[in-house]
């Protein structure tokens, strides 16, 4: 398959590095202040050759073999204001982040389009979105953590990874976390977390050293996608504790990788055993990193988008 241009937004920084890993040239639009959307390729992530910003006043001027959609603004508005007719006649993608935030289960996908590919990012938000007439597919995430770092647990305190968790609510489980910590010690990192007792936002590249420290990892969320930060500590090694809700419920078994429930309360007595016993917690941490692996590795995560590109631009 050619090497393709692919034009995209940068929307979540951590998943649009791991994309960057795919065989192809990604176009990073960027506008100046870099608002939402369009903060180009800056930032601490070490981005690879093949990844290049395009001034949005360029972008018309531009050849592409595809666009990836990233947010539904992107698609319903800023692609009329920005892409030229040809541009917008090109194959395109629908990277969608996250399960529908209105009905869960009755909501039609903003991507009414034959002729689009639509990609889930789990297999739990492809079954709550209502995808209609677009083909669509699961691409499970692939992560990667720095081959010098795996997980010690020194540290007998839970972390868990949250942005704006305050600003965020019971979606993302503020009441959860804080009932949670008033019950065993637990730090939030995070943007904003401060907000919501926490130590505010580690960069990118100290992350993983910094989780792989704790005990466990922690993650409070109701209702949302699988996120990256856990697919990265159980690579590093760390169990999870976390509710039994999304996709969550089918990556960590309770006694093999972590422990899960739907019940908050319930996980306060695992997360103490967790505290009490370094090398309980490390044979646990081994299985996640094993399950890791196996269920989110780099190769495989490429692999899938390499398929997803030749499908979609034939």
């Amino acid at each position: 398959m050619k090497r393709l241009r692919i034009l995209t937004w940068h929307v979540h920084g951590n998943y649009l590095y791991y994309l960057s890993q795919v065989p192809h040239e990604l176009n990073v639009l960027y506008a100046p202040g870099g608002p939402p959307g369009y903060a180009g390729a800056r930032g601490k992530l070490p981005w690879g050759a093949n990844v290049r910003e395009v001034h949005v006043d360029e972008v018309r001027g531009q050849r592409f073999d595809c666009v990836l959609f990233q947010a539904r603004r992107h698609y319903v508005e800023d692609q009329y204001q920005l892409l030229s007719p040809t541009q917008r006649a090109l194959p395109r993608i629908f990277l969608e982040h996250d399960p529908p935030q209105e009905h869960p289960t009755n909501t039609l996908h903003a991507v009414q389009d034959r002729n689009a590919l639509l990609v889930h990012v789990t297999a739990f938000n492809a079954l709550m979105w209502d995808s209609g007439i677009t083909p669509a597919r699961v691409i499970e995430h692939g992560v990667v953590v720095p081959p010098d770092v795996r997980y010690t647990g020194e540290l007998a305190r839970g972390l868990a990874v949250v942005n704006q968790l305050a600003k965020r609510g019971r979606r993302l489980g503020a009441d959860v976390y804080a009932r949670a910590a008033a019950a065993v010690p637990i730090d939030l990192v995070g943007m904003e977390s401060q907000a919501a007792g926490g130590l505010g936002e580690i960069p990118n590249p100290e992350l993983a050293a910094f989780m792989a420290r704790y005990r466990f990892f922690f993650n409070p969320i109701r209702y949302t996608s699988l996120g990256l930060a856990v697919c990265e500590a159980m690579t590093l090694g760390l169990p999870i504790v976390g509710l039994a809700t999304a996709e969550l419920a089918t990556v960590v078994r309770n006694g093999v990788e972590g422990f899960v429930a739907t019940a908050p309360d319930a996980l306060v007595e695992p997360m103490r055993a967790l505290l009490a016993d370094r090398d309980y917690a490390a044979r646990l941490g081994a299985a996640a990193r094993a399950r890791a692996l196996e269920r989110f590795g780099i190769a495989r995560f490429v692999a899938d988008w390499t398929r997803a590109f030749r499908d979609a631009c034939g």
